[in-house]
């Protein structure tokens, strides 16, 4: 996928992009090779979103729970810790692990934290949603 001689990053971030538009669904992704990409990625122009994005990716290649992993040490990195997406990206993972509650937590925390309209009413939306899920499970 990659040309061969001296790649910058803007070919692995075409080279991301290319994988996941090749792929029908999320499921048939080919996640192995997202991850490999974002490590390349995350040693040519490393910084706070590459790594959140490469723990997403560990996350789909490895379970939840690894890419939870990650997102732990990613808090203490000042530019992310209190970013929307981290918490954003940890609703997803949590909600993936079947920790619902948590997710739930995990994407209120995002909406309260996002600047954008359409996001915070997403984010709001789908806390909602799982809530009302949780809910109705817990009461069968």
């Amino acid at each position: 996928m990659l040309p061969a001689g001296q790649v910058g990053p803007y070919q692995v971030q075409a080279a991301i992009a290319a994988v996941h538009d090749e792929a029908e669904s999320i499921d048939a992704t080919d996640w192995p090779q997202i991850l490999g990409l974002y490590e390349l990625l995350e040693r040519l122009a490393p910084g706070p979103m590459v790594s959140l994005n490469r723990a997403v990716a560990v996350a789909m290649v490895a379970g939840p729970a690894a890419g939870l992993d990650l997102l732990r040490e990613l808090e203490s990195d000042r530019r992310l810790a209190d970013h929307h997406r981290l918490h954003a990206t940890r609703a997803h993972l949590l909600e993936m692990s079947g920790a619902v509650p948590d997710a739930v937590a995990s994407y209120r925390a995002a909406a309260r934290r996002t600047t954008s309209l359409p996001e915070r009413r997403y984010l709001a939306g789908r806390a909602a949603r799982l809530a009302s899920q949780e809910e109705n499970s817990a009461a069968m």
